[in-house]
């Protein structure tokens, strides 16, 4: 009995006791589906064992949708508890478990597979490759980070969630403060997704500089495809700083080390610095690609050549240069004196200017354009002013004696809300409703997208706006109570029915897809929006070739070229093609990882070293296997033209 007594959850309640249960029923509603269907097959060889791209991207997409539920479930509990003083919906236990499972799944669990997602799906077409430049270790990467996702979201069901907030601050996160194994879940299950998405960011790097179709110089690429290219330049730059982290953090809970304890020459202000050189840029890998999706959509929808394209390039590399010396400014208020804090109160204001260049580009760009006020329009105008708030408060943030003021309260809660929701979560809702279409062959309901996007809009002021005035009013953040004579009550019951207004968004995208399945037409060809670039040019559905013919590139809008002005895209003749096998490999592997994963979390040791030798045994396979792929015949690609031209 002892030995089970350490699964146990430290704190249970009424909510975990109906979280074990749901999660045991979907698990047995999604085995006898899969029995009952006969689909066991046909699970193993199209999505669990694949190597192509698209659907690696789609995984990725419903992954990203999953996990933003769950973390929506989190802030709806988190604003509940708020809405009124003195409630008791929550204890402090239970909320400070929350708010760190909604900041852990948020960021890295659902926005970033989000932008993952589009990467995956369109940076091959849009450079006009067959797919990555490493199919097999696309699959490893997406599986890794699924798996230590599982992971991570077992905990609040298996040994109790982490509880020392998202950024997960020792001494806070040591032995002596979290006993638990939560904190075990935290370095281990984000070491597990973050060597995920490493891989992804050599994969992208080598797939965008090696495999571009001919005439597409780095000038010629389209905007998403270069902010997927710096966006990976920098995850490659800083996810091994927190690789590092995390080992480190993880030594000294299960090891007793000291890296991170304020006695024994440990050094607490270690991890926050350490955790914020990532944690800093990590908030650029977000947002670029969402910039980058913006550029598109704002460019095939004003029906205009995106204004600025130089200076758009250049605006991200630069924003990516200065992400990286920012990250003290989380800490203004912790002594490290007044030469440092102004050295990085400068740098951040500075990251003001080439991001506000973007902001005037997307404007330009709409001026006296045709502009069409579809969904992904309606998001990404919707997006510029909420943006531009947010950016101003972040100003408000860079000042580094003002942030004595701003500092641990809500004002910075809602600052940081402000940034990522229309920034990167409006990004990531437009480029579902633009790329839908060329996933899955039919267009999403515009009428139900409509009033999606308003509910979200209107929802999202009321949720965070009235933040800046209790931040300004001294309600601390991660408080999980409040007496009536604080004065906060009334806002936050604001906040809270803000935040209800935009749950019922996001139910509203569920039914928009369930709707659009049902009754939406099929015959809408390859190019439903009249769009500019690379992926427009092949067929809905997309073979898995992608082009059946290499494409030749004159401009950064080569399919609107193409249609406008008569540039031949494909000169060539069909030949045969080379293509990758598929293989069960990635997803082995990455299931032992999970149980690695586990088994360090509780310090099973046994099964600990047996994970690690099958990990290496799954290399050494890889290593030793002679898989030299498959050609696709010139018959089999005229046959697929043929159908897929009729379809289209």
């Amino acid at each position: 009995m002892e030995f089970l007594e350490r699964f146990a959850v430290p704190n249970p309640s009424l909510a975990i006791y109906a979280s074990m249960v749901a999660i045991g029923l979907t698990l047995i509603a999604i085995i006898a589906g899969l029995t009952y269907f006969k689909k066991w097959g046909y699970l193993w060889r199209e999505w669990l064992t694949t190597v192509d791209h698209k659907r690696i991207g789609i995984m990725y997409l419903i992954s990203a949708l999953i996990m933003l539920f769950r973390g929506g479930v989190d802030a709806i509990m988190m604003r509940a508890q708020l809405a009124v003083p003195d409630n008791k919906l929550l204890d402090a236990q239970h909320y400070n478990e929350i708010f760190t499972t909604h900041g852990v799944i948020m960021l890295i669990f659902m926005a970033m597979p989000f932008i993952f997602a589009f990467m995956n799906f369109l940076v091959p077409l849009q450079i006009g490759a067959r797919d990555v430049a490493f199919p097999r270790l696309n699959a490893l990467s997406f599986w890794l980070f699924f798996f230590g996702a599982m992971l991570f979201n077992i905990s609040f069901v298996v040994g109790g969630s982490p509880d020392a907030g998202w950024t997960s601050y020792f001494p806070l996160a040591g032995n002596e403060f979290s006993p638990s194994v939560g904190t075990n879940y935290y370095m281990i299950a984000i070491q597990i997704s973050g060597l995920g998405s490493l891989m992804t960011g050599i994969n992208m790097i080598t797939t965008i500089l090696k495999m571009r179709a001919p005439g597409m110089t780095l000038m010629k690429m389209p905007m998403f495809t270069w902010a997927t290219l710096v966006t990976n330049l920098i995850i490659v730059t800083v996810f091994p700083v927190l690789t590092v982290a995390l080992v480190m953090g993880t030594m000294d809970r299960l090891f007793g080390t000291n890296f991170f304890s304020s006695t024994n020459g440990g050094m607490d202000m270690l991890w926050a610095n350490l955790f914020w050189v990532w944690g800093h840029p990590e908030v650029y890998i977000l947002i670029l690609p969402a910039f980058g999706l913006y550029s598109e959509i704002i460019s095939t929808f004003a029906g205009r050549n995106l204004y600025g394209y130089k200076s758009m390039v250049a605006s991200m590399v630069i924003i990516s240069g200065l992400s990286c010396v920012v990250w003290a400014h989380h800490f203004f208020t912790m002594g490290q004196g007044a030469l440092a804090n102004s050295f990085f109160s400068i740098t951040t204001m500075m990251i003001s200017v080439p991001t506000g260049v973007k902001i005037f580009n997307w404007l330009f760009t709409m001026w006296r354009g045709k502009i069409r006020f579809t969904v992904p329009m309606l998001y990404s105008i919707g997006f510029i002013p909420l943006f531009v708030l947010g950016g101003v408060t972040g100003v408000m943030l860079a000042m580094s004696a003002a942030d004595y003021q701003y500092h641990n309260t809500m004002f910075l809660v809602a600052h940081f809300h402000n940034t990522i929701i229309p920034g990167v979560v409006f990004a990531m809702l437009a480029g579902l409703t633009f790329y839908w279409p060329k996933m899955f062959g039919f267009m999403l309901n515009e009428r139900i997208g409509k009033w999606t996007f308003w509910l979200l809009t209107v929802g999202f002021c009321l949720a965070f706006l009235p933040m800046y005035v209790t931040g300004l009013d001294g309600q601390a953040r991660r408080m999980y109570t409040y007496s009536a004579a604080a004065g906060f009550s009334t806002l936050n019951m604001v906040s809270f029915v803000g935040a209800m207004i935009m749950a019922v968004g996001f139910v509203l995208i569920v039914y928009n897809v369930y709707h659009s399945v049902r009754y939406a037409p099929r015959n809408i060809g390859a190019d439903p929006w009249d769009a500019r670039s690379l992926e427009w040019a092949t067929h809905t559905p997309v073979p898995e070739y992608n082009f059946a013919v290499q494409p030749h590139v004159a401009s950064s809008q080569a399919f609107w070229d193409a249609k406008k002005n008569g540039h031949v895209l494909f000169p060539g003749k069909v030949e045969k093609i080379h293509m990758p096998n598929n293989s069960g490999v990635p997803f082995i592997m990455s299931a032992i990882f999970f149980v690695w994963g586990f088994s360090m979390i509780f310090s099973l040791w046994i099964p600990a070293i047996i994970s690690t030798i099958a990990i290496f045994a799954c290399m050494a396979h890889r290593s030793f296997e002679k898989d030299h792929g498959r050609y696709i015949s010139v018959a089999e690609i005229e046959e697929t033209e043929t159908k897929l031209r009729g379809a289209n």
